[in-house]
């Protein structure tokens, strides 16, 4: 299986008062729990940015107890982490933007929202992070206009990895729901 997951935010004090854990370790065991209920040792599954934030525990640790063949891609919060240890000895591959293929399915992961991406015409799907569940700012409507353009963020899908499937289906609910809270706006 091919999972993805962005946002997780391992450490992360300011992000587990927003999301109402008691603790940074609530958080942390929570997500890993997630994580290791769906995800195999056999399961590729991609990051889409901002792993691990303003984390006492060491990453290695948060990766040592993941499951999964794990790609990274690249989140504005990872790039003081990345320093600290060789990405090749935890990680598939990494980058800032990362393309793959599932049953005929192209899709590109990249922690920020994208209006274009490799092979967009002909249906390959665009994955990423970064906004968390907010749909205040100004780019959001033009957001929900963008076909198969899905949000692999923890706060929008149960703090746990997702399938492609899954997040095309989760993105089709929120857009249905958010055309019903403003229903003259576009798409």
């Amino acid at each position: 299986m091919v999972y993805f997951i962005a946002d997780t935010h391992f450490g992360h004090d300011k992000m587990r008062a927003l999301r109402g854990f008691p603790s940074v370790e609530a958080m942390d065991a929570h997500l890993i729990t997630r994580w290791n209920a769906r995800v195999t040792d056999a399961d590729d599954i991609y990051i889409v940015g901002d792993f691990a934030y303003r984390n006492t525990r060491p990453v290695e640790n948060y990766l040592r107890a993941l499951r999964g063949r794990k790609h990274l891609i690249i989140g504005n919060h990872d790039r003081r982490w990345i320093q600290t240890l060789r990405l090749a000895d935890w990680f598939v591959e990494s980058g800032f933007i990362l393309e793959g293929e599932q049953k005929g399915n192209y899709f590109t992961c990249c922690h920020y929202p994208m209006m274009d991406w490799f092979r967009k015409k002909h249906g390959s799907h665009l994955i990423y992070g970064h906004i968390h569940a907010n749909t205040n700012d100004p780019y959001y409507p033009f957001l929900q206009t963008l076909p198969n353009a899905y949000n692999a963020g923890v706060d929008v899908n149960g703090f746990k990895p997702v399938t492609l499937s899954e997040l095309i289906a989760g993105t089709a609910r929120r857009r249905a729901l958010w055309h019903t809270r403003y229903p003259g706006a576009t798409p």
